[in-house]
């Protein structure tokens, strides 16, 4: 089933956006299977987690942290992870900068932004990023290579692509005015297994979709 839902994923997905196939709460045993079919982008919102399924499976395997960030979890994956999509505060960023010259990496990041209407979802807003992109010239271990952000919780289509076009407009603005001479800041990180369609239309480069590869989610783990 995991192997049917994925190809059925993948062929709805166009060159350059990318599949992030969301493993949260599922066992080793479907992200292999997910591997098996060629799948090598995961994606995880625990860090102990992450740090478990990494430490078991193929090495190839391109990590993605995709939920809120702890400031002290960050240790925890600093070691391999590919690329952190929610970077929320100027403080957190610091201590991804710190573990990541601990292990002698760069990692690379996206900014979070919040546009939904649910105030319980975490992220920027573009008064807060503007306060915290002058501090990048003092951290050398981490590169933002994009944002992220989440549409509303909703069946109304068109509030849902109002909020990826405001995303949009975001990474544009970013673009633009701070990463112009930039040319790893590509990433629009937008679109869920609900929405993802919508997000790719609006310029999304990465759709993180989890239940309609694997299933529902297993809360009990």
């Amino acid at each position: 089933m995991i192997k049917d839902n994925l190809l059925k994923v993948q062929s709805t997905i166009v060159s350059p956006a990318r599949l992030i196939a969301v493993s949260k709460t599922k066992p080793v045993e479907a992200v292999q299977e997910a591997y098996e079919a060629g799948q090598r982008l995961f994606g995880e919102n625990h860090a102990l987690e992450m740090r478990d399924k990494h430490a078991v499976l193929p090495q190839d395997i391109e990590w993605h942290f995709i939920g809120h960030l702890q400031s002290n979890k960050v240790k925890y994956i600093a070691p391999f992870v590919s690329l952190i999509h929610s970077i929320d505060s100027l403080g957190l960023l610091q201590v991804v900068d710190k573990e990541a010259a601990k292990n002698d990496r760069t990692i690379d990041c996206l900014l979070q932004f919040h546009v939904a209407a649910e105030e319980t979802k975490f992220g920027l807003n573009k008064e807060e990023a503007q306060a915290l992109l002058p501090h990048l010239t003092e951290m050398e271990h981490v590169h933002i290579v994009g944002i992220m952000g989440m549409a509303t919780n909703t069946d109304d289509e068109d509030r849902v692509r109002a909020d990826f076009k405001q995303l949009k407009a975001i990474f544009d603005w970013l673009k633009n005015s701070y990463f112009a001479n930039d040319a790893a800041f590509r990433e629009l990180s937008m679109g869920m297994s609900g929405d993802y369609m919508i997000a790719l239309q609006e310029g999304s480069t990465m759709v993180r979709v989890g239940s309609a590869i694997f299933g529902a989610r297993n809360y009990d783990l």
